[in-house]
């Protein structure tokens, strides 16, 4: 799976992480809807973290679709609230 961080490029991420990603997805989504300023200001980078060290670059110069976009690490409370999907950042 191909996944873009907003402002530092894509990665590489294997389907098998996808459980532990998800986890912490939850982490985000359940900081944003209890408004809950400290828990997203862990959340978020946690998530964007486990994503980097799971993740193998994408050289700049491939062009590839994203399956999945990803705020940058200074967004907002706000901001990834609007990103949102029913199921939160990540699918599954």
């Amino acid at each position: 799976m191909i996944v873009r961080i907003l402002g530092e490029g894509q990665l590489t991420v294997a389907d098998e992480h996808l459980d532990d990603l998800n986890a912490l997805d939850g982490d985000v989504e359940r900081a944003i809807t209890a408004g809950d300023e400290a828990a997203f200001a862990i959340a978020l980078p946690a998530l964007l973290d486990a994503v980097r060290a799971h993740g193998v670059p994408v050289p700049d110069e491939e062009l590839v679709d994203s399956d999945l976009i990803l705020p940058p690490s200074d967004a907002t409370l706000a901001e990834v609230a609007e990103m949102l999907g029913e199921e939160g950042l990540i699918p599954g």
